[in-house]
């Protein structure tokens, strides 16, 4: 489906080399962000206490945040679970009070509030069990990557991998800049996004991918560049559409999906914004960097038609 067709290619790569040092420019920022100030991490990779409460009528969640943080708790994570009157409240560590402290604390002026809010379990989680939980998160990252690699590999030729890999870590370098800028709170819920972003950066390489090898094939007369350059328009109408409308679920979860949502729904709008733009300025423009050309990706012994050559379809 095609909401419009631009009938003349648009020469992207005739300004790759701006767009990509804006790119180095803006990953160098992200990796000066990340070793100066640093992910602001929330209670499951630090440790905290967790509590886990219950009221006779659906809660609201905005008042219980406000009374919490009214406590002196900053980085309070308040959510339901299971049903809309169950509560779960992660509380940051307190050198000077006990996890039995905070937690008699907090439902004390929860109850000052809702006299009929129940505690239901009350648990510590320790630093170590935080540090378990990032080993496990970078390790779950680096199996995504590798698969990434992998797959762009055998799918297409080693220097679409390349290129499509480091695209896709660019966009994921970028947001965890944006969140140590920031300092936004980094959860799983955000490293989730992340992953999903890597996935979803890496379709629409391959979508562009395909594009230019289809290209490759019905072309022959065309330099790489100019293939690149159709492969990448003949692809707009079909990256406005779905980008568009994925853009617009997330912007309803970041608008109203409240604070439980909100940091997953900005990575995701970040991750989204970037993926376009790396898998255009970033993958195919080091693709074409690299050198790539149409033997790369047809076998030389199999010439198939070119429309633009009069003897298309032609057995050579």
């Amino acid at each position: 489906m095609e909401f419009f067709k631009i009938k003349r290619d648009i020469p992207f790569m005739k300004h790759a080399l701006i767009f990509n040092v804006v790119s180095f420019l803006t990953f160098a920022l992200a990796v000066f962000f990340l070793v100066t100030r640093g992910l602001h991490l929330s209670v499951e990779f630090t440790g905290g206490t967790v509590m886990e409460v219950a009221y006779s009528q659906p809660a609201d969640l905005t008042k219980v945040r406000g009374t919490v943080s009214s406590l002196g708790y900053n980085d309070v994570l308040v959510q339901n679970f299971g049903t809309s009157r169950d509560v779960m409240i992660r509380l940051p560590v307190q050198k000077d009070k006990t996890s039995a402290q905070q937690s008699a604390q907090v439902l004390q002026a929860l109850k000052a509030d809702a006299p009929d809010v129940e505690l239901r379990r009350t648990e510590f989680v320790g630093p170590q069990v935080g540090q378990e939980l990032a080993i496990d998160g970078l390790k779950a990252l680096a199996f995504v990557i590798i698969g990434i690699m992998i797959y762009l590999a055998v799918r297409f030729e080693w220097k679409y991998a390349v290129a499509g890999i480091i695209a896709n870590l660019h966009d994921v370098v970028i947001i965890m800049g944006f969140f140590a800028y920031f300092q936004w709170e980094f959860s799983l819920a955000v490293l989730a996004a992340i992953l999903a972003i890597l996935g979803y950066s890496v379709n629409e390489s391959v979508v562009i991918f395909d594009r230019i090898r289809e290209a490759f094939r019905r072309f022959r007369k065309m330099t790489p560049i100019e293939v690149i350059d159709h492969g990448i328009t003949a692809n707009i109408s079909r990256t406005i559409i779905t980008h568009g409308s994925t853009q617009i679920m997330v912007l309803s979860m970041l608008l109203f999906g409240g604070e439980t949502l909100h940091y997953f729904a900005v990575a995701l709008t970040i991750g989204i914004l970037f993926g376009i733009y790396s898998s255009v300025f970033v993958a195919a423009a080091l693709a074409m960097w690299l050198g790539v050309k149409r033997e790369d990706l047809i076998k030389p012994n199999r010439r198939e038609g070119d429309s633009n050559d009069p003897n298309a379809g032609a057995v050579v």
